[in-house]
């Protein structure tokens, strides 16, 4: 099926991309879980979208005031902060799919990245979005970038390459609509990225792409089957 315009009308208004793009990350975790990844991997969709604030390391408090493990906490009051500033974790938007290897331990190989108009408005969104990219990368993780908002325009795969001090890699769609996938590649005691660009088109099906694992290791992404498969869930006319 063509790819639909889910940031204008008619289409965006009585539908929310919030959750068009909810839908197809699980979309894209279940078809990987259920048809392509080998029995030692899994994937799972992460979605953050809007102000959240999450507690990585929580201390659980009984009622009577002490600490489960019964040892008493001396309490210290620090001086008043030198510095206080708001912040719009609104900005701070978050869609992808996650791919792991189970090896005795979940270990993070590849991340696939729906991109939110949030990451795209403006230059610092733009910056931590190629950061968090980047940063995978840096680990050896291979990421795939998605973006078909068509309400803002932006390249990141520019704000990627300027992330990774690499602009002779600049890339940009004709569309600015556009999928990537990235490999991490050890050369010589040092790093090297391969990138597999596609433009999108509005009207036109969607690509696959190579979803690399391992360096060894690479499977297809479809993501024509994945679209289809949310528009259909979610009733939107193909």
């Amino acid at each position: 099926m063509p790819l639909l315009d889910h940031f204008h009308p008619p289409l965006h208004g009585p539908r929310r991309w919030e959750g068009f793009h909810h839908a197809w990350a699980a979309n894209i975790a279940q078809h990987l879980n259920r048809e392509v990844l080998p029995p030692d991997f899994f994937a799972e969709s992460e979605i953050s979208l809007g102000p959240t604030l999450e507690i990585d390391v929580a201390n659980v408090e009984l009622a009577n005031g002490r600490e489960a493990s019964g040892t008493a906490t001396a309490v210290w009051t620090p001086t008043k902060p030198l510095l206080a500033f708001a912040v719009d974790f609104a900005r701070l938007d978050v869609c992808e799919v996650r791919i792991y290897e189970d090896l005795g331990g979940a270990q993070l190989r590849a991340a696939i990245e729906l991109v939110s108009p949030a990451n795209k408005d403006r230059p610092g969104s733009r910056r931590t979005f190629a950061a968090k990219c980047a940063g995978h990368l840096k680990q050896g993780v291979s990421a795939i970038v998605i973006d078909v908002v068509t309400d803002r325009i932006a390249n990141l795969h520019e704000e990627l390459m300027s992330a990774l001090d690499a602009t002779q890699a600049n890339w940009e769609s004709k569309t600015h609509l556009y999928a990537v996938s990235y490999r991490p590649v050890p050369v010589q005691q040092q790093q090297r990225i391969e990138a597999w660009p596609e433009t999108l088109n509005l009207g036109q099906p969607l690509p696959i792409l190579p979803l690399w694992l391992k360096i060894d290791l690479c499977l297809p992404l479809e993501l024509e089957e994945t679209y289809l498969a949310t528009c259909s869930g979610l009733r939107i006319p193909c």
